[in-house]
């Protein structure tokens, strides 16, 4: 990472080491903050035990996961489109993830790719090329939305089922290690709810912020917690895979 010093956490913190979610309403809508805590679970789970060597983070944004990878990994290289509006001081590299990445052959150990799937227009090419500059015995870490909204207009253009994702990685000649549903129905109606709530001026923001976090502590309860397991198989907010290049 480039100008790692001017770094600061955005849309999740690391505490007591677990990744959290911010409070910084411009880092994380209020709406979003239901699918930002089991997506950082998820992480919290499986980067101790997948994320290794050299990493590299494509479409990083402004690196909202670093804290969370940077003890269990050797270096971090940074990629993601050029903003001209914003240039963003931490990429490595500048480039289209829809064209062949400006990296050499089997040079990373982990790749994370967070949020950034749907984005793609040309999803095939992306695999391989993640194919190409992984090497043997390396891990990809990635999270896609599913029941989720229009989000970074005009570009979003797909969304994915686990089918998909399990279609990609056979294509590309990874193995599946981990494929998990991330949340069920209580917790798409939440989403939903509280996106279109927090709207509402005044009281929206509150009342989004109070059904999450109402939801969130009743999944963890029956019969709540059971709807949401029988559920997540087929009214998922998203999925996290993580995919292994064999040896």
């Amino acid at each position: 990472m480039k100008n790692i010093t001017t770094w600061t956490p955005t849309k999740f913190h690391y505490r007591n080491n677990l990744l959290t979610i911010s409070k910084n309403t411009r880092e994380l809508g209020v709406g979003s903050r239901l699918i930002a805590i089991r997506v950082a679970q998820m992480y919290n789970k499986y980067l101790r035990v997948y994320a290794k060597g050299a990493l590299v983070d494509l479409g990083c944004g402004k690196v909202p996961l670093y804290e969370a990878y940077k003890e269990y990994v050797t270096e971090n290289i940074c990629v993601d489109w050029e903003n001209t509006l914003h240039k963003n001081e931490l990429l490595d590299h500048e480039c289209d993830l829809n064209k062949p990445l400006p990296l050499p052959d089997a040079r990373f150990d982990t790749i994370i790719l967070s949020d950034v799937l749907e984005h793609i227009q040309q999803p095939e090419l992306l695999w391989l090329e993640m194919y190409r500059v992984m090497r043997p015995g390396g891990n990809i870490l990635l999270n896609v939305p599913f029941f989720y909204g229009i989000h970074e207009a005009p570009y979003d253009y797909f969304r994915y089922t686990e089918f998909a994702l399990r279609h990609f990685c056979e294509l590309a000649g990874f193995e599946v290690l981990e494929l998990h549903s991330i949340g069920g129905s209580p917790e798409v109606l939440a989403d939903f709810f509280a996106k279109n709530v927090s709207r509402i001026p005044l009281f929206g923001y509150f009342i989004a912020d109070i059904t999450q976090k109402v939801v969130l502590s009743l999944c963890k309860r029956w019969p709540v917690k059971n709807i949401s397991e029988r559920t997540k198989s087929y009214f998922p907010l998203g999925y996290f895979l993580v995919a292994k290049k064999n040896a």
